[in-house]
């Protein structure tokens, strides 16, 4: 096993945005590793590189007709793929089903014993449902994941974990009803920002009650609100013992997003990460990958993904 945590980077899932003025820019990308590159992390950090999803990948999480969808319209290049927010730019299907192909190598090269953790920069798109886009997210690339882990490697205890300002409601509706996919998520109160989800009375639904913890705060809340959410979030991953650890650690949760209200700084990523790296070591054979999401403020985005796979190597 190499001792390097695993970066995935490479024009295919750069190119996964929507363009000026849109806030999810096609630059994201090359911000983010231009910070990387200057961390001084070079020796605890290798490079992967992306291929795009099969369909059949693509349908472990997503109906047919909504892949069809998606690829009809991304031909055609006009309109939205959902009510607004999504656009249906010319190439967007190469583009998600890309960012969905890149999680899945990270996930080969974990459950292989190549490496214990990586990060994709430009995944984490946790809004899209399993029949539809919503909130710039095309496919959702942690929702294939999980069920690519399960259907590959057997592994069917998953923690879903995400400080992400946003709900991550297509991953939580995705799941709603599975008491296997253990869901934990900070994020700004839904009666202040898009999706409107997210309630601390979400905690799933049949067999899966109980197994979902939503922990919603207030516009304004910092990074002393955020260790005191985490505390809970610490405390349910540990009683539940998952066997594998998927991390959203999306940046817009930042004071100064152009988007949002949360005023955490990127030592709330840092010290999540390296969190999730024990736990990760102590019940999942350390293995944990972590995306990106969202973040629009350029350079919070920068600083907090490359504090995320700092505390990465640190763990290692």
């Amino acid at each position: 096993m190499s001792d390097t945590v695993l970066v995935y980077r490479g024009k295919e899932i750069a190119a996964y945005g929507f363009g000026d003025p849109h806030p999810f820019g096609t630059d994201r990308h090359d911000v983010f590793h231009t910070e990387l590159d200057q961390a001084g992390l070079s020796a605890g950090v290798s490079y992967g590189h992306p291929r795009p999803a099969l369909v059949d990948e693509l349908a472990l999480f997503h109906t047919a007709e909504y892949i069809d969808k998606v690829s009809r319209l991304s031909a055609e290049g006009t309109g939205f793929l959902d009510e607004g927010d999504t656009p249906a730019m010319p190439g967007i299907y190469d583009s998600a089903s890309a960012v969905v192909g890149a999680v899945l190598c990270a996930v080969d090269e974990v459950m292989h014993g190549n490496h214990k953790r990586a990060f994709v920069p430009i995944a984490g798109l946790h809004h899209a449902g399993r029949d539809h886009a919503a909130g710039f997210c095309v496919f959702n690339d942690c929702g294939v994941a999980a069920e690519y882990l399960r259907k590959q490697f057997g592994v069917q205890r998953i923690a879903y974990v995400d400080i992400d300002a946003h709900h991550g409601d297509g991953m939580f509706y995705g799941f709603e009803e599975d008491p296997d996919l253990i869901f934990a998520d900070i994020h700004e109160d839904g009666r202040y920002l898009y999706p409107g989800t997210g309630a601390a009375e979400e905690t799933g639904i049949g067999r899966a009650k109980g197994t979902k913890l939503n922990i919603p705060l207030a516009p304004g809340a910092d990074d002393s609100d955020f260790h005191q959410a985490w505390s809970q979030v610490e405390a349910f991953l540990e009683a539940a013992k998952p066997e594998f650890i998927l991390m959203q650690c999306g940046a817009d949760s930042l004071e100064g997003d152009p988007i949002t209200h949360l005023c955490w700084t990127e030592e709330a990523h840092a010290f999540a990460a390296a969190a999730l790296c024990r736990l990760a070591d102590k019940h999942c054979q350390g293995r944990i990958i972590g995306t990106g999401g969202g973040g629009y403020n350029r350079h919070n985005l920068a600083r907090a993904w490359t504090r995320v796979v700092q505390s990465f190597v640190e763990t290692r």
